[in-house]
C-alpha cells in the first residue's frame, strides 16, 4: 500500500518532464536550481522556436558568448583539423631547443605560433626577441642582429648590443628570413651552426645560447634554386618546418574569429556589439581572404566602427569589389571563376585522387585536413557526387 510518506520521497518531474527531477527529502536551494535550470532550457528553447520563423534577414549569431576552451590555444583562436595539426606539431617540438622554420602566407599567424612556441619551452621565463628582416635597411641589418663597436662605421658612437645577445638564453624570431641579404647568410648560418659571432668593428667573439624560430611567407627551396638563398642555410632553418594553413583552408573558423575580434575592438570603442546577421555571417566564407586572418581582423575593426547598435555591420560591399577571383589571367569575363567552383574543383581533384575513398588516413579528408563529416557535408553543400562528377 502507497503511504504519503511514499508519495512525497517519489521523484517529482517540473512540468512533467523526466529530465527536470527533484527527490525530496531535499533542501530548497536543490528544488530552485532544478527550475532554475528548466526555466532557463525553455526560454532558449522557445527562442530558437521563434528565431527559426524569422526571415533569413533577420536571424541572428550571438556574438557576446565567451569562447570555449578547446577553441583556441596560446591566443590562438581556432579548432578546425588543419589548425589543430599545427598546435600538434608545437607541442612536440615546443620543449626542445631545435630551429622551427614556420611557412605560410603573410596574416596567417607566424608571430603569435612563435610565442607560443617560445611560451611552452623552458626558456619561457627568457627574454623573446623579434625581428623583421624585411623591414630594416640591408646596410643596417648586420648591426641590428650582431651589435657593433663604437667607431665601427660613421655614426657609430656608441657600442650596440645586437639582437642575438639580447636574446641570450631565450628565443629570437626572425621573421620574413627570405629577406636576409646573401651578404649576411654566411654570418648568420655560423650562429645557427656554431652559436657564436663577432660584432661589428670587434675581433673579440661572444658566445650565446639562443633559440631560433624564423618565418617566410616566401618559396626558399625556389630561392636555392635560383641561387637567392644559400642551401646550407636553408637546411640548417628547415630542422622543423611548420606550414600554417591561409584563412581559406579553415573557413571553419571565420565565426569564431568574428566573435574574438568583435569583442576586442567593442570593448575597446566603449561599444555593446554581440549580434550579427546569419545571412551575413555566411557570406563571409564565400570570399578567399588573400590576407588571411590579419584581412578578416582589419575587416571586423571596421565593422565595429561602422555599427551604431547591438548588430555588427558587416560591410559586404567591400569583399564584392576585392574578391581576387573576379579578375583571374588568362579567363574571359563570361568564365571567371568563383571561390565556390574552385572550393568544388579543390575538393573533386581530391576525391579523384584517393579514387573516392573519403575517411581513412589516406582519405580524401585527410588530404584536405578535414573531418569525415565536415566533407560529406561540403560534398552535399557544393552537389559533388561521383555520378555527376
Amino acid at each position: 500500500m502507497t503511504t504519503i510518506i511514499d508519495q512525497l520521497e517519489a521523484p517529482v518531474r517540473v512540468n512533467g518532464n523526466p529530465g527536470y527531477e527533484w527527490t525530496p527529502p531535499g533542501s530548497f536551494n536543490e528544488l530552485d536550481s532544478t527550475l532554475e535550470n528548466f526555466f532557463v532550457e525553455s526560454q532558449q528553447s522557445q527562442e530558437r522556436t521563434l528565431a527559426a520563423k524569422l526571415p533569413d534577414e533577420q536571424k541572428t549569431f550571438r556574438l557576446g558568448e565567451p569562447l570555449r576552451r578547446e577553441d583556441q590555444f596560446e591566443g590562438i583562436i581556432g579548432c578546425s583539423a588543419s589548425l589543430r595539426e599545427v598546435f600538434g606539431q608545437l607541442k612536440i617540438v615546443a620543449p626542445t631547443d631545435s630551429t622551427v622554420l614556420l611557412l605560410g602566407e603573410t596574416g596567417t599567424g607566424k608571430e603569435l605560433i612563435a610565442r607560443a612556441l617560445h611560451n611552452r619551452s623552458s626558456r619561457r621565463d627568457r627574454p623573446f626577441v623579434r625581428v623583421n628582416c624585411a623591414a630594416i635597411p640591408s646596410g643596417l641589418l648586420e648591426s641590428e642582429l650582431f651589435g657593433h663597436e663604437r667607431g665601427a662605421f660613421t655614426g657609430a658612437i656608441n657600442r650596440k648590443i645586437g639582437r642575438f645577445e639580447l636574446a641570450n638564453g631565450g628565443t629570437i624570431f626572425l621573421d620574413e628570413i627570405g629577406d636576409i641579404p646573401a651578404e649576411l647568410q654566411p654570418k648568420l648560418l655560423r650562429v645557427l651552426q656554431e652559436q657564436e659571432f663577432e660584432r661589428l668593428g670587434s675581433t673579440q667573439t661572444i658566445r650565446v645560447n639562443v633559440r631560433v624560430v624564423a618565418a617566410t611567407s616566401r618559396n626558399l627551396p625556389q630561392m636555392v634554386a635560383d641561387r637567392q638563398f644559400r642551401g646550407d642555410l636553408y637546411y640548417r632553418l628547415n630542422v622543423f618546418p611548420i606550414r600554417l594553413p591561409a584563412l581559406r583552408e579553415r573557413m571553419e573558423d571565420i565565426p569564431l574569429l568574428v566573435r574574438y575580434f568583435t569583442a576586442r575592438y567593442a570593448t575597446r570603442m566603449q561599444k555593446s556589439v554581440d549580434q550579427v546577421s546569419i545571412k551575413a555571417m555566411n557570406q563571409l566564407p564565400q570570399y578567399s581572404w588573400p590576407g588571411n586572418v590579419r584581412e578578416l581582423q582589419n575587416f571586423i575593426e571596421r565593422a565595429v566602427i561602422l555599427s551604431p547598435g547591438k548588430v555588427l555591420r558587416l560591410p559586404l560591399s567591400e569583399l564584392n569589389q576585392h574578391n581576387p577571383f573576379a579578375d583571374i589571367p588568362g579567363q574571359s569575363p563570361g568564365s571567371r571563376l568563383t571561390l565556390k567552383d574552385a572550393n568544388r574543383e579543390h575538393i573533386i581533384q581530391a576525391l579523384a585522387e584517393t579514387n573516392w575513398i573519403i575517411g581513412g588516413l589516406k582519405g580524401a579528408a585527410a588530404r584536405l585536413g578535414l573531418k569525415r563529416t565536415t566533407l560529406i557535408s561540403k560534398m552535399q553543400r557544393l552537389g559533388i557526387s561521383r555520378a555527376l562528377a
